[in-house]
């Protein structure tokens, strides 16, 4: 057996009369990394029935028709009429992560007193991975159906609102600005429902584009608005009132945009009427497991639930945008 030695060149970083130094980092990790979207926090959070999540919705009223509803005052004569309603499911999603820490790694960093907060700062950035990937899979989910799952993935927003059939094109020629309010106003003329999005959601680059024809196109300048503590956005003026312009990063797009054969989507929403079912609890859930032979701590984050974009044919709009 042949011993090796390393010398202390290797790790120094300067060797000198009175002076060695060696590698010495801050104790602070610089971290910005892309965590949470927007979208995962602004929907409602609702308690689930079940496995799967069962609820009913109203289609129709018991409204009589015109041809016989009106009768003659002397003869009255009721027509028969009846709601209609349909009993809807949300099938339920497991979203898991562990993270192991090992002993023998742990206790040298407390002998080294640094970076003390570590284990903390990765148990929390465990959880906060986990939310990226739900708020991700809220929008992009490749599941395919409600009633029967294909996929262990959530059925994303936009595939339910696209399944709807609810979807606009605005070409490399028209108007942004003018396919969205226009698309708006014709949500607005439903007879059958009573829609009114909320807002209006799209990548960072899409709504660039909108501010900017809104600049040059109409010398207008977007209002803005805040809606939470920290997070202001533009607003679009439309049938509806106001409607936030909400970036959201977890929304991607296709080609470069100017090219002409780039697709950017937005979606214009009825944010009430889009619901996150949980189980237990909204938030994921921290498990600590027994230590295996290993020594190793091991720690699993859970989430359960599932998404539903209510009304998906009527009260929510997909408006793919050429340019």
């Amino acid at each position: 057996m042949n011993p090796k030695f390393t010398e202390i060149h290797a790790a120094a970083d300067f060797l000198g009369p009175g002076a060695i130094e060696v590698p010495a980092f801050q104790t602070e990790i610089t971290d910005l990394v892309q965590r949470r979207g927007i979208f995962g926090r602004r929907i409602k959070q609702v308690p689930a029935t079940g496995h799967p999540s069962r609820f009913f919705e109203e289609t129709t009223i018991p409204a009589p028709a015109a041809s016989s509803g009106f009768v003659d005052p002397r003869n009255i004569v009721a027509p028969l009429v009846t709601p209609t309603r349909v009993e809807r499911s949300v099938p339920f999603k497991a979203l898991v992560a562990q993270i192991n820490y090992n002993l023998f790694d742990m206790e040298l960093g407390q002998q080294q007193s640094q970076f003390a907060y570590l284990q903390a700062k990765d148990l929390a950035d465990t959880v906060d991975g986990v939310l990226r990937t739900h708020d991700v899979a809220l929008w992009n989910g490749n599941d395919t159906s409600l009633s029967s799952p294909t996929t262990a993935q959530y059925f994303g927003a936009a595939a339910q609102i696209a399944a709807g059939g609810n979807t606009v094109t605005i070409g490399t020629v028209q108007s942004i600005v003018d396919g969205l309010k226009s698309t708006v106003a014709q949500m607005l003329s439903n007879t059958s429902f009573g829609v009114r999005p909320t807002a209006i959601y799209a990548n960072p680059v899409l709504l660039d584009l909108i501010d900017r024809e809104a600049k040059q196109e109409f010398n207008a300048i977007l209002n803005t608005k805040e809606l939470a503590a920290g997070l202001t956005v533009k607003t679009l003026s439309t049938q509806a009132g106001e409607l936030p312009l909400i970036p959201e990063w977890t929304l991607s797009y296709t080609g470069t945009p100017g090219s002409g054969s780039a697709v950017l989507p937005a979606y214009i929403v009825t944010e009430d009427m889009i619901k996150y079912h949980w189980l237990s609890d909204p938030n994921p859930r921290i498990f600590q497991l027994g230590v295996p032979g290993s020594l190793a701590s091991q720690y699993v984050v859970v989430k359960f639930g599932g998404l539903v974009v209510k009304g998906a044919n009527y009260a929510h709009y997909q408006v793919l945008v050429d340019r």
